[in-house]
């Protein structure tokens, strides 16, 4: 028997801190994930689609994106179960009890709003949820799968969405506590969690999908979702990770020295895909020539990438005597570059090295326009 392991969807999801057309595609791509799911469950022939929670990212998502979500799921016609996280939990008016009003919800469709066993017969496997109808809560909801009843011959799947006590306490996104050995208490065949937004095995019976799109700067494995095979009850599954995600998220933090540095940087910005979404911070410093390099190679990969974040704020802009002369700034003119320069290096001046960098270039292409006359 085979099932597919996904959580964290978090459908709706907003990115306020990039520009509007890289925040619109990375929204869209979580739209896309599903797809994606639907489609190799189709094709691999999977028993079901296990959901984890936080299936939409808030009780307020749109209409819209409600709609979308389930014909997104459309590509699959075996049975999908699916419970809410922390983000999308059962309240009594939740965004569940919406998509019920509304009637978009498939008869493929499963969705546990309650503690109790969903037994599947004909395809041999019962699922034990544990689905969250707050938040937050400060009990296991996985406690009553030990004494749950399920039919004779059923593989025990168990689902739920929080924190296992103990190892993710630091790093989780919700409090809501699950015991660490609860696969072998209630004798489970297998447990699927969410909340974790990258893959981890607990045991060998537990584990986290994480989020099969990056929402974040962290090499923890997102992007991805598990292939579970399972033999027969009682013998540890099989579990095999699938990468799925449309975009891959970058953390670069690097410092600048000597000019080569530059030109190592330039050179790794532009062997990145296309679907690459990088944080960069610059530290160190550079001259006027690599500042202007710099500018250049940072357009180009802004037009070339997803999306392109940086922060320069700890990267020194030092022009050397040599760059001043070559600008043949004097007047007034020449006074304004010295004092913008000093602005920068003293941090004065909010936009002081952007001036000067500016200034610079209207210069060069003075020069440029003088020279070429």
């Amino acid at each position: 028997m085979r099932f597919l392991h996904t959580a964290d969807w978090q459908i709706g999801r907003q990115y306020p801190r990039f520009p509007a057309d890289d925040a619109a595609a990375l929204a869209e791509a979580r739209f896309t994930a599903v797809s994606r799911i639907a489609a190799l469950a189709h094709e691999g022939g999977y028993t079901a689609v296990l959901v984890a929670g936080d299936v939409f990212d808030a009780q307020t998502v749109s209409e819209r994106s409600i709609r979308r979500l389930f014909n997104a799921m459309q590509g699959y016609n075996g049975p999908w179960v699916l419970i809410p996280g922390n983000h999308d939990a059962a309240l009594v008016e939740s965004v569940w009890s919406r998509a019920k009003r509304l009637g978009v919800i498939p008869d493929n469709v499963h969705v546990a709003l309650q503690a109790q066993v969903i037994e599947f017969p004909d395809l041999g496997f019962a699922v034990l949820p544990a689905p969250l109808t707050q938040r937050q809560t400060a009990t296991d909801l996985t406690a009553w799968f030990d004494l749950a009843q399920t039919t004779a011959g059923l593989l025990r799947i168990g689902l739920a969405h929080g924190s296992v006590q103990g190892i993710l306490a630091q790093d989780i996104d919700s409090p809501n506590p699950i015991a660490p050995d609860r696969a072998q208490r209630a004798q489970l065949d297998y447990l699927a969690l969410g909340d974790w937004h990258g893959t981890r095995q607990i045991n060998e019976f537990t584990w986290y999908s994480g989020t099969p799109e990056p929402d974040r700067f962290k090499s923890n494995g997102a992007g991805q979702l598990l292939s579970i095979e399972i033999a027969a009850a009682g013998l540890a599954p099989q579990v095999s990770v699938l990468p799925i995600a449309s975009y891959e998220w970058l953390s670069w933090q690097e410092h600048v020295a000597v000019d080569s540095d530059i030109d190592v940087l330039l050179n790794r910005l532009a062997q990145l895909p296309e679907n690459t979404v990088l944080e960069l911070q610059l530290t160190g410093h550079t001259d006027l020539a690599g500042q202007q390099r710099l500018q250049a190679g940072l357009a180009s990969a802004e037009a070339h990438l997803r999306s392109v974040q940086y922060d320069l704020l700890g990267l020194r802009f030092l022009p050397t005597d040599a760059d001043i002369i070559a600008l043949r700034a004097d007047g007034y003119v020449g006074e304004v570059l010295v004092q913008l320069q000093d602005y920068d290096q003293n941090q004065q001046m909010d936009g002081a090295r952007d001036a000067l960098v500016i200034l610079a270039d209207i210069l060069r292409d003075v020069q440029h326009t003088g020279d070429a006359s």
